[in-house]
């Protein structure tokens, strides 16, 4: 099971209803369709990187959540502040309890206007409905 799979999984047995995009233009095509509570990315997609998708996606919806995950977070220097997520997560044996930790936190938080910068999905996740 590659390491998209297990969160897509994981995720989905938490609750949470997902959609996998297979590029950054495949997220920004499904994001203008559908409303999402959550986007979780990958850094390197081809032809558009997470940090390029981040600005795009705060550009139309300032307020979303986004989780960037990476194996270059210390190589490139990746946090909050320098990637525009509200979480960065390093790929490792511990990414996918990092990410379900991250997940439930930024889905009870109240939203903030957090400034656009730079960047991310892959993954997104959509809460349940009730």
């Amino acid at each position: 099971m590659n390491g998209s799979t297990a969160r897509k999984t994981v995720l989905e047995e938490l609750g949470h209803k997902i959609n996998v995009a297979s590029s950054g233009a495949d997220a920004l095509e499904q994001f203008s369709q559908h409303k999402y509570d959550l986007v979780v990315t990958d850094y390197r997609m081809p032809r558009m990187d997470g940090l390029e998708l981040i600005v795009r996606l705060r550009k139309l919806a300032p307020d979303i959540p986004i989780v960037l995950i990476s194996g270059f977070v210390d190589a490139l220097g990746l946090n909050e502040a320098t990637s525009g997520a509200d979480s960065v997560i390093q790929k490792s044996a511990n990414e996918v309890n990092h990410l379900v930790r991250a997940v439930n936190r930024l889905l009870r938080r109240k939203p903030s206007k957090k400034p656009a910068s730079g960047a991310p999905p892959e993954l997104k996740a959509k809460r349940k409905a009730v």
